[in-house]
């Protein structure tokens, strides 16, 4: 089967998952997220995409962005990807892959599912019983949406600035989301949206993502059509 093709629009809102070959480790060691961090921060800059939220695990990677062209993404997250593997390998003297495939991405429809993406993201840490509180994560950005670390990193998206009239104010509010676990129907789409190279959004946003694309971002109905038999069987006699 022929893998599905990558939606990508510009100015519109993604979610991005990146994970080890077979679950492995990519990051042994502080000093190997801070260089991931250091070319994401390059690569974002040179290809004009906006970083919201991240969270670096010991296996895999969640970035939230938004990219200025079509394009932009894939040649941060190529040029990313190539930097990284070659240090890793030159510096754990090992060869081959480190990726598994490509990495998996969804369109995000913002006025809905923006701040719930990003919660979904800063939460990883939690829901892997790694910590009990998201602020106590370094590798993410919890720290700066929440609690005003200074990062170049990051781009503070429009609707987060609409959480109130000043930092103080919209870190606040921001914190006052993650007073409860993400509901399962929520992290099963964000889940299922990305890993399929769907969108999130609700139908209008669907649609329009269609229409722009010319690419299906919503889940197909699975089977055979209802008359597929009837119809094989009169296209056969024509």
């Amino acid at each position: 089967m022929a893998r599905r093709h990558r939606v990508s629009s510009a100015g519109v809102d993604e979610h991005i998952i990146q994970r080890g070959n077979n679950r492995q480790v990519i990051f042994a060691s502080e000093e190997d997220i801070q260089a991931y961090v250091g070319w994401l921060k390059t690569y974002s800059k040179k290809y004009n995409v906006s970083i919201h939220a991240w969270v670096l695990m010991t296996n895999h990677v969640h970035i939230l962005c938004t990219p200025s062209n079509i394009s932009g993404i894939s040649q941060m997250m190529q040029s990313l990807g190539r930097m990284y593997v070659a240090y890793f390998n030159r510096r754990y003297k090992r060869t081959g892959t480190l990726w598994e495939g490509r990495f998996k991405s969804c369109l995000v429809q913002e006025e809905t599912y923006l701040l719930q993406v990003s919660r979904y993201i800063e939460l990883n840490p939690v829901r892997a019983s790694m910590v009990d509180d998201p602020a106590d994560y370094f590798w993410s950005s919890y720290q700066c949406n929440a609690l005003g670390k200074k990062s170049e990193l990051l781009t503070p998206h429009p609707i987060y600035t609409r959480l109130g009239g000043n930092e103080k104010e919209r870190q606040a509010s921001y914190r006052s989301l993650f007073a409860s676990q993400i509901e399962d129907k929520l992290l099963e789409d964000i889940r299922q949206a990305t890993n399929k190279g769907l969108a999130l959004g609700n139908e209008h946003f669907l649609a329009d993502i269609e229409a722009l694309t010319g690419r299906r971002v919503s889940e197909g109905k699975r089977g055979r059509p209802v008359d597929w038999r009837k119809n094989k069987i009169w296209a056969s006699t024509k």
